[in-house]
């Protein structure tokens, strides 16, 4: 198929700088407008897409070079064809990547996904040096199509008329829109691994109300979709992976505030191996279903519900009698948290569920932060010895002791795991990482899952699906 739908990628010159916002408010402007918004978010980044989700009232995706072939990036941009705009927001700064050369950069891939790109410039105490940095992002790389500018924290409009001229004089950029300072304090506040998550703040809808009302009033929204439409380049898009033939199951996966890190690509594709997913809240006091044939627990923030986690003992226990029946328990970050026998946070010891014999302890430092990969280079059902593995790792948490600290499977050439380079902690059917894994990134993870959950081999077009 062909992709025509309008994209835009709104980049920034760093963190912080404002692109989180601005790629809300557009989305919520949009929309308000009675436009259909499909919202991505480039790298390994669990909660700015769950913003950009709320904001454009419906999943929103990541896409991500290092972690994702060509293929797969344009299979998951078609996700969003018949939408009025395919918005993509940046990480960093425009050109910051993987190494000096910017590999793996959102400009590389604004480039690969034909997408022009809408610089937001921070404008705070600066007015003609704003343009020597647009100018400097564009010259970098002329294959670039830097099509846009929206000045962001802006003071005054003697400010927004200096900087504007400055920048389209100096440049030939064009200046969109100039968001002042939000007054009533930042819609979007922040705590360790980044923002507060969705389903942490306490009135999620009414800041992506204020982040699009600031956007409609200070950008030519018009203005911005046109050229969208006028710049977006046609992709080919390869055809989808096959789905499973094999007998459907049943896999438990945790939702709510304190395990919400999950990529929208990884339960698509448990379901296209077969997969039901049956929700449910470890903090509202729910255990598992007795007819689930497999567990799911992602990332989130267990340290912050410590202590509603602790007094949950339905539900460790159930998660101990499932790890004894064989059931496949597949534990990301959070979940290796709240699997270890206790979780240690500010000094309080809070009891976890004891699946697994590890202390885990609360830290006011990231342990782990960035892309990660290994070798499997010990036994599990999960993966083939040798198998590479490609991921991500984001946490304050590390393991400071317990008996299974030795059961590690992933042998690492790059991040931080449990320690001594190594991760993936293995027992029987059960897998804890601090690797975060995208499903499009190695190939058969869902159909070994699903060859777990149904205790048998799973048919050819079921081991397809992961590796798509």
């Amino acid at each position: 198929m062909k992709l025509t739908t309008p994209r835009l990628v709104i980049a920034g010159l760093s963190g912080d700088g404002g692109k989180t916002l601005v790629a809300l408010g557009l989305a919520g402007a949009v929309r308000a407008r009675g436009g259909a918004v499909a919202a991505y978010k480039k790298g390994p980044d669990y909660i700015d897409a769950a913003w950009l989700g709320l904001a454009a009232g419906a999943p929103a995706r990541n896409l991500d070079t290092w972690l994702m072939g060509e293929g797969a990036i344009r299979r998951s941009l078609a996700c969003g064809a018949g939408s009025d705009l395919i918005v993509v927001e940046g990480n960093r700064g425009l050109h910051d990547g993987f190494d000096a050369a910017g590999s793996h950069s959102t400009a590389e891939l604004a480039k690969r996904i034909g997408a022009p790109v809408v610089l937001v410039v921070d404008v705070t105490k600066v007015t003609r040096t704003a343009a020597a940095m647009v100018l400097g992002c564009a010259l970098l790389d002329p294959d670039l199509d830097l099509a846009g500018v929206i000045l962001n924290r802006v003071a005054t409009r003697r400010q927004e008329r200096l900087v504007r001229k400055a920048v389209e004089s100096a440049t030939g950029v064009p200046v969109l829109g100039a968001v002042p300072r939000l007054r009533g304090g930042d819609p979007l506040p922040g705590r360790h691994l980044g923002l507060v998550t969705v389903g942490d703040h306490p009135a999620a809808e009414d800041a992506v109300g204020r982040a699009a009302e600031a956007v409609a009033a200070a950008v030519d929204v018009e203005a911005v979709l046109a050229l969208a439409r006028r710049r977006s380049r046609t992709l080919e898009v390869p055809e989808p992976a096959a789905r499973s033939c094999g007998r459907r199951f049943r896999v438990a996966v945790a939702r709510d505030p304190a395990f919400c890190f999950y990529y929208p690509d990884n339960l698509e594709a448990l379901e296209a191996a077969g997969a039901q997913l049956a929700w449910f809240s470890p903090l509202a006091g729910a255990g598992l279903a007795p007819d689930v044939d497999g567990v799911y627990l992602g990332g989130g923030f267990p340290e912050v519900h410590a202590r509603a986690l602790a007094d949950n003992r339905a539900l460790a226990a159930d998660l101990r009698a499932a790890a004894d029946s064989g059931l496949p328990v597949w534990a990301e970050c959070g979940g290796l948290m709240a699997l270890a026998r206790e979780l240690t946070v500010d000094g309080v010891r809070y009891p976890m569920a004891g699946v697994l014999d590890l202390a885990v302890e609360q830290t006011s430092r990231p342990r782990g932060h960035g892309y990660a990969a290994g070798r499997i280079a010990g036994p599990t059902p999960w993966f083939e010895s040798g198998a590479p593995l490609r991921g991500h790792e984001f946490h304050y948490s590390r393991v400071t002791d317990g008996a299974d600290v030795d059961r590690t499977v992933l042998e690492l050439e790059r991040g931080t795991g449990v320690g001594n380079g190594r991760d993936g902690i293995v027992r029987d059917s059960v897998w804890a990482s601090y690797l975060h894994l995208h499903a499009a990134t190695v190939p058969g993870w869902a159909s070994r899952f699903a060859m777990l959950c149904r205790r048998d081999v799973p048919c050819e077009a079921g081991a397809a699906v992961a590796g798509a």
